[in-house]
């Protein structure tokens, strides 16, 4: 499949109410297993590929090592893969849509905030950011913009509201295709959020949030799970690991 086809198939599967659902993968077996299980598209967790790799997440990983990974995923199915890039690892944002496209990627996600402090970015400058990505990808690339206000702010929740969707509907007039306010979990504040944004809006899938059901009634449009299933593999072999070196059963329970 070319690119413009994969990311176009990517592109369609984003529909609000009947939401785009990604168990984020971490390399070419698991990447495998979501495939297998049904779902029509597979999404890279940065931390997860990280971790995976021996590194932490923050722009740790050598980019030739994340893109490598990405490339791994993207051979391992024929799905469309859409990779999780952090900020991008201070490349240009022609030479990373180059670097991405030669994995066969049909998508990524850029967040706001800087990996090395943790604060957010000027909101104009991420919007420069995402439209040089967009005018180097044309639509051979979806672009998820990562809202990080409610993993950053602090203070007034109303503020904090009004501030991502501030950031969100600048990012969508930029050229982000989908964003991703992640954190948000409230689903009062998800269906407001939903409804002040002009575009697809995608919501991490964790404890504590609504369930896929009720986040598809309040038209999200796509529910990632981050490094929610590589957290559930790595907790599930401790344990077996556990119940070993205590002479149990690994394979119980």
């Amino acid at each position: 499949m070319t690119s413009s086809r994969s990311a176009a198939a990517l592109r369609a599967l984003h529909r609000p109410g009947d939401p785009l659902i990604l168990p984020n993968a971490w390399d070419a077996g698991s990447a495998r297993a979501v495939a297998a299980a049904g779902f029509p598209a597979v999404a890279t967790s940065s931390a997860a590929v990280a971790e995976s790799l021996g590194h932490t997440d923050g722009e740790a990983t050598p980019v030739a090592e994340m893109l490598a990974a990405v490339a791994r995923v993207v051979r391992a199915v024929e799905v469309p893969v859409t990779a999780d890039l952090e900020r991008g690892y201070g490349l240009p944002p022609a030479e990373l849509v180059e670097r991405l496209l030669a994995t066969g990627a049909a998508g990524l996600n850029l967040e706001d905030s800087d990996p090395g402090t943790g604060r957010l970015c000027d909101v104009d400058e991420q919007a420069e950011l995402l439209a040089a990505v967009r005018a180097a990808a044309g639509p051979d690339l979806v672009v998820n913009a990562r809202v990080d206000v409610f993993l950053r702010a602090a203070g007034d929740p109303a503020r904090a509201f009004d501030e991502a969707v501030r950031r969100a509907n600048r990012y969508r007039a930029a050229g982000a295709d989908c964003v991703y306010p992640i954190l948000l979990a409230d689903p009062e504040l998800v269906g407001r959020f939903v409804a002040a944004v002009d575009g697809p809006v995608n919501v991490l899938l964790r404890p504590g949030t609504p369930g896929v059901g009720e986040l598809a009634r309040l038209g999200v449009a796509r529910i990632s799970l981050g490094s929610g299933v590589y957290n559930a593999a790595r907790a599930r072999a401790a344990g077996m690991l556990d119940a070993l070196r205590g002479g149990g059963d690994p394979f119980a329970g």
